[in-house]
């Protein structure tokens, strides 16, 4: 394969369309169709919940096992999960005042996402409207070509960290090659343990939040993880403060 694959099954499909199954030949579901590539599950909170929580072990275990009474098959399944929801039921929930949602039916909706499966969601962004001014200036900004060439630098950095251990992105490390790669100094470990207290992290989330700190810092090309590194890297887990939808 050349081209890592893009699979983007609708919010309505089942367990069995996205963990796979099959009664005479079990064949492999969409988490499995994209190992290695990319899983796009848009209209994220519109799905059921119990389709939802499918997604905790392969997120956390990058394969899939599915047993029957004759048969057990383990279908790879290490993929990177993109996903998409408004943030309430009416969609305007953070444009002025055009959300017409109760804060019990916000917090309802955005409720589907449980707490272990934000724990494994690295980057939460929420995105607001494009202001008309913005929307008509053309003015250059960045492009996506030098956007990237700096991934792809971070890239190459990660390749040569992990050459020999088996893995090829920050992502995919264990607690022994967080220990190996992610030293944190005096002043990092305060941060963190502050940004625990604060936010009241999972242990899950704590690794997470050191992994994408390392990312961050790959992309800054610095050789160590910083205080502002861990600081961005939590930031991006506005999730796990359900109250900012009530």
């Amino acid at each position: 394969m050349k081209v890592r694959p893009f699979r983007s099954p609708h919010y309505s499909a089942s367990v069995a369309a996205l963990l796979g199954g099959g009664s005479d030949t079990i064949m492999p579901g969409e988490i499995s169709l994209a190992h290695n590539g990319i899983l796009m599950l848009d209209e994220f909170c519109e799905a059921p919940r119990k389709v939802l929580e499918v997604l905790r072990a392969p997120m956390e275990e990058r394969k899939v096992v599915i047993s029957r009474l004759k048969s057990k098959v383990e279908f790879p399944s290490d993929f990177m999960l993109v996903a998409a929801t408004n943030p309430c039921p009416c969609g305007f929930y953070g444009d002025g005042d055009k959300c017409t949602c109760t804060p019990s039916r916000r917090l309802a909706y955005i409720s589907k996402l449980s707490g272990p499966i934000m724990d494994r969601i690295d980057i939460q962004l929420c995105m607001h409207p494009i202001d008309s001014r913005k929307l008509m200036d053309r003015s250059p900004a960045e492009s996506s070509a030098m956007v990237a060439e700096r991934v792809l630098m971070a890239r190459e950095i990660q390749r040569r960290r992990f050459e020999g251990d088996g893995i090829f992105c920050n992502a995919s490390m264990n607690n022994r090659h967080i220990e190996k790669y992610c030293p944190l100094d005096e002043s990092c470990k305060a941060v963190l343990e502050r940004l625990i207290d604060v936010m009241g992290l999972s242990a899950r989330a704590c690794t997470r939040i050191i992994k994408l700190a390392r990312t961050i810092a790959d992309l800054a090309g610095a050789e160590n993880i910083a205080p502002e590194h861990l600081s961005e890297a939590a930031g991006y887990r506005f999730l796990d403060r359900q109250n900012i939808f009530q």
